[in-house]
């Protein structure tokens, strides 16, 4: 899943090319893509790009008067194309799920892979009409985003810091995969209660998360739409990385596993050199 470095390299690339353009036409190709019904896709047709944002791991694209806004979830990409073939592709045909196509002839294609179709697309006046956008916590890497602000995010919270961190109401853009790096750069377990944290234990984990996204973003900035995947997976330290040696300690990085996903830690850096259990709501082995 991209999340906020890739998205952020996403919103530059997508600036770079499509700022100035006009939208000649939007073709949804899956059934459940399109969010939204009014305003119409048409909408947009032969109106300016003005501007492309982000909120989140959420792509804002301002299109005239009206924004198209993209959630790429779990698996879904987003392909830059210089130029397209002159027919139109076929709706329901492979992983294509919506077309975007500029007047100068090229555009972008979303595909998602896999048969859980979470890709999502709405056309609205405000990207704030979207509820997800609406209830998102404050941008990690927004410049008021202190470590004051850090510690009053987490006041009260009692749950573990990986389900904290990876919160989109709390704070916006990180997934599994860099609350994974962050906590592994802040030397804590994810099963950690946030309560139990304490002024120095906040701190740590503040700079690791500002230090791990802000380094990600600079390495995916460069970094062409096609190569973003290969370049997020050769900065991750842990996650992913289970059974090969960690970078730091050069003890093996171990995972725990969920119903639907997967997080990796090194036990020595992080959990005092004792494994979690594998599975939902462990705990430390004793």
């Amino acid at each position: 899943m991209p999340e906020l470095p890739e998205v952020e390299s996403l919103r530059g690339f997508l600036d770079d090319h499509l700022t100035g353009e006009r939208i000649a036409r939007v073709l949804p190709l899956a059934i459940n893509v399109l969010k939204t019904y009014d305003p119409p896709l048409s909408a947009i047709e032969g109106a300016e790009v003005t501007a492309v944002g982000r909120h989140g791991k959420w792509l804002d694209i301002s299109v005239g008067q009206l924004h198209l806004v993209l959630h790429l979830a779990r698996a879904g990409w987003l392909r830059w194309q210089d130029e397209f073939p002159a027919s139109p592709p076929r709706p329901g045909k492979g992983p294509l799920a919506l077309r975007t196509v500029v007047a100068a002839g090229g555009g972008f294609d979303l595909t998602e892979a896999g048969t859980t179709k979470r890709l999502a697309v709405h056309l609205v006046h405000d990207p704030a009409e979207v509820p997800a956008i609406a209830r998102l916590g404050p941008d990690p890497l927004a410049a008021d985003f202190d470590r004051a602000a850090f510690a009053a995010l987490l006041a009260g919270e009692r749950r573990q810091i990986k389900g904290a961190l990876r919160d989109q109401n709390l704070i916006a853009g990180i997934g599994n995969a860099y609350s994974d790096e962050i906590l592994h750069a802040a030397k804590m377990s994810p099963f950690q209660l946030v309560h139990r944290l304490g002024e120095d234990g906040i701190s740590t984990l503040y700079e690791a998360l500002r230090t791990t996204l802000g380094d990600a973003v600079e390495r995916a900035r460069p970094v062409a739409a096609g190569r973003l995947k290969a370049e997020k997976k050769s900065g991750l330290r842990v996650h992913g990385r289970t059974g090969e040696p960690c970078p730091v300690c050069g003890d093996t990085i171990r995972q725990v596993s969920f119903s639907d996903s997967s997080l990796q830690y090194c036990p020595t850096c992080q959990t005092g050199g004792k494994p979690l259990a594998d599975r939902r709501l462990s705990r430390l082995l004793k």
